[in-house]
C-alpha cells in the first residue's frame, strides 16, 4: 500500500477522532474512502481502491447487525429478524449513516465522477461505509467497531422496527398506481447473471411504461424489492 503524506493523515485522523475509534493502519484506510474513479484517473492498481474492503466490510456488517438484532429482539422468529436486517443493512440506510458522519468529506473520488455528483451518491456512500469496517476490522478493531456500529445503527432500528409496514416497498408502490388508478408496476429482468447455483439478477421496475428504478439480489424477489425500493423513494412517497 501507499504510504498516506501527513495532509492527509491529519484529515483522516479528524474521522477516527470524530468516530471515538482509533486506527493504527492509515494506509489501509485511505484505501477504504478511494473509490474507483479516482485509482482509473490516477493510472493507479486496481486494488487500490476499496471494493475488495467493501466486500469484506459487507461480511463484517451482517454479522454485527445480525448479533445485534438476535440479542435486542430475543422473541423475534428469525423471518422478522431478516426482515429488520434487510432493511438496516440496505443502501439507503448505509448512505444515511454515512452522511451523519459527514463520510463524503473523507472520500478520494475520480475528477469527472466529482462532477457528476459522484460524492454524495448513495451508493457510492454506502459502499465506503462498508469499506470502512472492512478497513477497521482488518485493523484490528472489532470490539470498538462493533460499539461505533450499535451506536450509529440503534436509532435505525427503533425506526424500522416501529415503522417497518410502511417498508414494504413492493406493497408501496403497488398501493401508489392503484390510488392513481394507472396500471400495476411491472417488474423486468434486466440482467442475468453467474452460474446456475450463484445467480444474480439485476430487475427494472417500471410504472407506466418508465423505469423508475433498478435492483440487484441474488433473488428475483430480492432484486425486486430494491428496485420497488428505489423507485418509492424517488417518488418520495415514504413522506
Amino acid at each position: 500500500m501507499v504510504k498516506v503524506d501527513k495532509s492527509r493523515k491529519e484529515l483522516l485522523g479528524e474521522l477516527i477522532e470524530n468516530l471515538n475509534i482509533t486506527c493504527n493502519d492509515y494506509a489501509l484506510l485511505n484505501t477504504a474512502l478511494t473509490h474507483s474513479s479516482y485509482t482509473f484517473e490516477n493510472k493507479l492498481s486496481s486494488l487500490m481502491c476499496n471494493e475488495r474492503l467493501e466486500f469484506l466490510g459487507d461480511a463484517v456488517l451482517k454479522l454485527v447487525a445480525s448479533d445485534y438484532l438476535h440479542e435486542r429482539f430475543p422473541t423475534y422468529a428469525e423471518g422478522e429478524l431478516t426482515k429488520i436486517r434487510a432493511i438496516l443493512i440496505s443502501d439507503s440506510i448505509l448512505a444515511q449513516i454515512a452522511e451523519k458522519i459527514n463520510l463524503s468529506k473523507y472520500l478520494r473520488i475520480g475528477y469527472h465522477e466529482a462532477k457528476m455528483g459522484g460524492r454524495t451518491r448513495p451508493s457510492t456512500l454506502a459502499c465506503a461505509f462498508e469499506a470502512l469496517l472492512g478497513a477497521l476490522y482488518l485493523d484490528g478493531k472489532m470490539d470498538e467497531l462493533e460499539s461505533m456500529l450499535i451506536n450509529l445503527l440503534e436509532d435505525e432500528v427503533t425506526e424500522i422496527e416501529q415503522c417497518a409496514a410502511k417498508y414494504n416497498y413492493k406493497a408501496i408502490l403497488q398501493e401508489y398506481t392503484q390510488a392513481e388508478g394507472i396500471d400495476l408496476p411491472l417488474y423486468n429482468i434486466a440482467e442475468e447473471s453467474g452460474p446456475p447455483h450463484d445467480k444474480t439478477f439485476e430487475i427494472e421496475v417500471l410504472i407506466n411504461g418508465e423505469v423508475c428504478g433498478f435492483g440487484t439480489g441474488k433473488s428475483k424477489k430480492e432484486a425486486q424489492q430494491k428496485a420497488a425500493e428505489l423507485a418509492v423513494r424517488s417518488l418520495n412517497l415514504l413522506e
